[in-house]
């Protein structure tokens, strides 16, 4: 591992503050959609997941969201029964369910996602396209995604 002399522990902790920061003001923004709907964070990163990986199955949500079987399980029985999901069984495995949103799904995410799109929107439009450029990379290095 490259040692980054130039980045002092403290400095390493106000990055990992500003990551909680603006993760906590991003998710926060849509609460009262949320709060509409009674459901929570954990129901808004399963819609968002569909809504990018329409026709996911259970497996990848789990390996995604990193949570138990029984934890999601709790939040897709919530969002079915808001209607916002549906379940398609795989035609070659029919064991395997793919999950789509529903309309009243996609609606959900679309009145979500406009909200939390201004706050990155704002962000982005204010930095020069290298720091844009820069910030995508580095939060791939952070979640260990190749680029």
């Amino acid at each position: 591992m490259k040692k980054l002399l130039y980045l002092k522990d403290q400095q390493l902790k106000q990055y990992i503050e500003k990551i909680f920061l603006g993760y906590r003001e991003t998710v926060a923004d849509p609460k009262k959609i949320l709060d509409k709907y009674s459901i929570g964070t954990a129901h808004n990163k399963v819609i968002h997941l569909i809504s990018l990986y329409e026709g996911i199955t259970i497996s990848e949500l789990l390996k995604k969201l990193k949570v138990t079987k029984q934890s999601l399980n709790r939040v897709l029985n919530d969002l079915i029964k808001l209607e916002t999901i549906k379940y398609e069984k795989d035609e070659i495995d029919t064991r395997v369910k793919h999950v789509h949103l529903t309309e009243e799904g996609e609606r959900l995410f679309e009145e979500i996602f406009s909200i939390q799109k201004k706050r990155i929107y704002n962000a982005f439009i204010g930095s020069e396209s290298n720091e844009v450029v820069g910030f995508d990379k580095v939060l791939k290095k952070i979640i260990n995604e190749k680029f």
